[in-house]
């Protein structure tokens, strides 16, 4: 108490000196707030923010760089003077004092990244020659994935404690889970890029063939439009299978929509119809490969499905601010909604893996509350709308 007194004399008199008089017209007395919590709370915040500085480089995995920018958080969350990882063959990073030590981090960590155990070391394996070092002591403790142990945390000290091995263990299993989740992401990112293949042979060789098909007959009666729509051909399959990019602009997507529906028209002749209502302000917008594309093919197929009068397909992309908002729409028979739901799910086959997928990949990217929006009814027709942001950082056009 006494020292929040002489902090609040010290500032009044600080203000006197200064000419400023505070006045307060309640009390009618001065009065200085600085509230930071209590000692237990700052404590908490620290070691939350430390944690929290360290976890970014881990999620993207183990590796040289990432090591050496995790590591003065890991060490400033243990406290202790020095930290190293290592894994069985080389120093990753090194923090702190003594680097005289560092050479020698690999070989003291072999124990425990052989057997998978912590490693407790005295001075016998750690004290070096110069008398003004303080590391006398270590912990090595073992970083698993998948009980596979891929590195050593090891973390030195002035004096033994059985406290900083128990930190030290803890420290370790939380990278551990840091790892397991970079891997989590790569197996996701991996599952997606596949799905995106197999996105790319729903392109199937009824379309190629049919598309072949309707170029072959304007050979002879129409000789320019069956170049062109060859040269069409030629670009759509080009931009479906290309294989580098997880992103490109809207207009980049459009372009290869406009070229299918130039290849399903020469097909279906006037009984396809389409309206495309496009602001140019989206244009530019990075949004993911084949997200728009596939909801076409579908409205395409779907609607035109059994139905002898035709199908007509509404393609809308417009400016809704810091958003582009993306819909395809067509008038055909509709679906149950419990059947849609389960194609949002994944576990529809042909267009419903499209429609999970593309779901999947939106949230993945912008987050959940960007999936894709289905209004479908039996007899109805079939609405899918989709928003993305103009921009978001991580998502660029290749």
């Amino acid at each position: 108490m006494s020292t929040v007194v002489a902090f609040l004399v010290g500032v009044l008199v600080g203000l006197v000196g200064l000419g400023i008089v505070v006045l307060s017209r309640r009390a009618g007395t001065a009065r200085v707030r600085r509230h930071l919590g209590t000692e237990a709370e700052q404590v908490t915040y620290e070691t939350l923010h430390k944690a929290w500085s360290a976890a970014p480089p881990l999620r993207a995995g183990l590796s040289s760089d990432t090591a050496r920018k995790a590591a003065r958080h890991l060490r400033g969350l243990l406290r202790a003077p020095a930290l190293a990882i290592t894994d069985g063959e080389q120093r990753l990073a090194w923090d702190g004092s003594g680097e005289q030590h560092a050479d020698a981090a690999v070989a003291l960590a072999a124990t425990a990244f052989r057997t998978g155990k912590v490693s407790v070391l005295g001075p016998d394996r750690i004290a070096c020659a110069d008398p003004s070092c303080t590391l006398r002591y270590a912990v090595a403790a073992p970083i698993a994935v998948e009980d596979e142990v891929r590195a050593v945390l090891t973390v030195y000290s002035a004096e033994e404690s059985a406290g900083l091995a128990r930190a030290a263990t803890e420290v370790a299993r939380w990278v551990s889970g840091q790892l397991e989740l970079a891997e989590l992401d790569r197996s996701k990112a991996r599952l997606i890029e596949a799905e995106v293949r197999a996105l790319r042979a729903q392109i199937s060789p009824h379309f190629i063939y049919n598309s072949l098909t309707a170029i072959a007959s304007f050979v002879r009666t129409d000789p320019a439009r069956a170049r062109n729509l060859l040269l069409e051909f030629a670009d759509f399959t080009r931009y479906s299978f290309r294989r580098h990019g997880d992103f490109t602009t809207l207009a980049e997507e459009l372009n290869s929509i406009d070229q299918y529906l130039n290849l399903e028209r020469a097909r279906f002749g006037e009984r396809l119809t389409v309206t495309l209502q496009i602001s140019p302000e989206v244009l530019p917008v990075a949004v993911p490969f084949l997200c728009l594309q596939p909801l076409v093919e579908n409205a395409v197929q779907h609607g035109m499905e059994d139905r002898a009068n035709g199908c007509h397909i509404t393609i809308l992309a417009q400016d809704g601010g810091s958003e582009a908002l993306l819909s395809v729409e067509d008038d055909g028979a509709g679906m149950d909604p419990e059947q849609c739901r389960r194609m949002l799910s994944g576990k529809g086959d042909g267009g419903g893996m499209a429609l999970g997928n593309i779901d999947e990949r939106l949230r993945q990217v912008y987050g959940h509350e960007y999936g894709l929006v289905v209004e479908t009814a039996l007899g109805a027709g079939t609405k899918v709308k989709l928003r993305v942001p103009k921009h978001r950082v991580g998502v660029h056009a290749t």
